[in-house]
């Protein structure tokens, strides 16, 4: 019985640490700014998305806001001239791999490692730069990712809040949910691929504001 149930512990601590970016146990991972300003940022996955994409980007512009974009590879390859727009309108671009598939979760080092050139590769050909900032994706990390961030001086980039806004949340739902966890130096997780991702961050954007906090470029304090 003791030995299952330290069995058991072993098991839930392996699963705690790969399945949460925020407990830092095998990658160290930006997961919030200490900073004590009002100031939080916005940061979006999986796109590009060319219907909805260029309509985060026209909020965004409308409302002199700078957000963070982690793209995935294959996404950049099929929206270049979109990825340009939002360098060019004051963006930062992150990786969030080649194809986004779950299979990079439990990828040896040299698959994660070969997955992320990729990206870089297709980055430095459409904005002229190399890429160091990634988001992995479900925030899921292990040790063979580790050693590849590592070798390649990749920054991991996590969340103070996520929204679950890919889970059907009503608007309402997910405004609380940021205001609950609104406080200085938060990141916040949104996604730009969504049928309703222009709406909603016009609400959010407004939410923040009206609670006191400015939105800040995320890149100035990595």
């Amino acid at each position: 019985m003791i030995i299952s149930a330290i069995l058991l512990a072993l098991l839930a601590f392996l699963v705690y640490a790969s399945a949460c970016i925020k407990s830092q146990i095998y990658v160290r991972a930006t997961c919030h700014i200490p900073t004590t300003e009002n100031c939080v940022f916005l940061t979006f996955d999986d796109g590009p998305d060319a219907e909805q994409t260029p309509q985060v980007l026209d909020v965004l512009k409308n409302n002199n806001v700078s957000a963070t974009f982690f793209c995935v590879g294959n996404k950049i390859e099929q929206n270049a001239e979109l990825v340009k727009k939002m360098v060019a309108e004051g963006h930062t671009i992150g990786m969030h791999t080649y194809a986004h598939n779950w299979r990079f979760t439990i990828a040896n080092a040299n698959k994660v490692k070969f997955d992320l050139q990729q990206c870089q590769s297709i980055i430095r050909k459409v904005c002229g730069f190399d890429c160091v900032l990634f988001r992995p994706p479900f925030g899921v990390t292990n040790p063979s990712m580790a050693k590849s961030l590592r070798i390649m001086g990749i920054k991991t980039v996590g969340w103070t809040i996520r929204t679950f806004d890919t889970n059907g949340k009503s608007d309402e739902k997910l405004l609380q949910r940021i205001e609950k966890q609104l406080t200085p130096g938060a990141i916040i997780l949104l996604h730009d691929r969504l049928p309703n991702s222009a709406q909603r961050l016009q609400k959010v954007i407004e939410l923040i504001r009206a609670k006191g906090y400015t939105i800040g470029n995320l890149a100035k304090y990595l």
